[in-house]
């Protein structure tokens, strides 16, 4: 499959890689590595990770060329989003941000309600929108309405790698959601990435699975190969499941006798 012509948009920006890479859980040292490795052209950044001025930026560690996503970690309601997003784009020249607004401090849960009224009002500021959710089917219309670049549901809670815990309501948003769908959150394996995009997804994200690895530079090379292989399978179509039975690869006839 030639990936330079299957590309996918987020507002008036185009991708040919479908891995996004969270940075949260890395030393800096091994960002680098981690985003050469996986092919990733996004990558996300806490606002508190930019110490501007200070001795440590991440952003000196980030390739040239690759999209930086601020992301609004530690909002507890729209209010707080808002500010950190205009502030991120301050720092970080972005117009790319990804909403996370939690109140939950156990399991981390987005606020789908608070998620859609920040959506809404960075839009309406020239922001590209990526809006971290619950999959709900109501709540994703809702973000579209309000003008979300794309759908980012949670596939298990935050950090935890257990990969597609809410596998059925997402693929629901595929089939109904006339944008990106993109999977963020609880993919702990290359395998369950390559599910995710057998599934129709536009691209996953990851963060833990690459940083609690025991070798990081590896790990991000599989999570690029097999979100690559999950697309090509997606793009070639699935075969048949079938409910009951078997059905033969080999004819059942002409077999050599005495």
């Amino acid at each position: 499959m030639n990936t330079e012509k299957d590309t996918w948009k987020l507002g008036d920006h185009e991708f040919t890689s479908r891995f996004i890479l969270g940075s949260g859980k890395y030393s800096l040292d091994l960002i680098q590595a981690a985003v050469e490795n996986a092919g990733a052209q996004i990558v996300t950044m806490a606002l508190r990770r930019a110490n501007e001025g200070g001795l440590a930026n991440i952003l000196d560690y980030i390739p040239e060329g690759i999209t930086i996503l601020p992301n609004t970690s530690g909002a507890r309601n729209a209010e707080e989003a808002v500010r950190i997003a205009r502030l991120a784009r301050e720092v970080c020249g972005s117009e790319f941000v990804k909403i996370e607004i939690m109140r939950d401090s156990k399991y981390l849960l987005p606020d789908n309600y608070e998620t859609v009224r920040a959506t809404e009002i960075l839009a309406k500021e020239g922001f590209v929108v990526m809006p971290y959710m619950y999959p709900d089917l109501n709540a994703a219309r809702d973000m579209a309405d309000a003008g979300a670049a794309c759908i980012m549901p949670l596939g298990a809670p935050i950090g935890s790698n257990k990969g597609l815990c809410t596998k059925e309501f997402i693929q629901i948003l595929i089939d109904e959601i006339d944008l990106p769908v993109i999977v963020d959150a609880g993919i702990g394996r290359p395998s369950q990435a390559c599910e995710a995009m057998e599934m129709g997804a536009a691209a996953v994200m990851a963060n833990t699975a690459i940083a609690s690895s025991g070798d990081v530079k590896a790990m991000a090379g599989a999570m690029g190969l097999s979100v690559q292989a999950g697309r090509a399978a997606y793009l070639a179509g699935m075969g048949q499941t079938m409910a009951r039975g078997g059905s033969a690869s080999s004819p059942l006839t002409g077999y050599l006798r005495d």
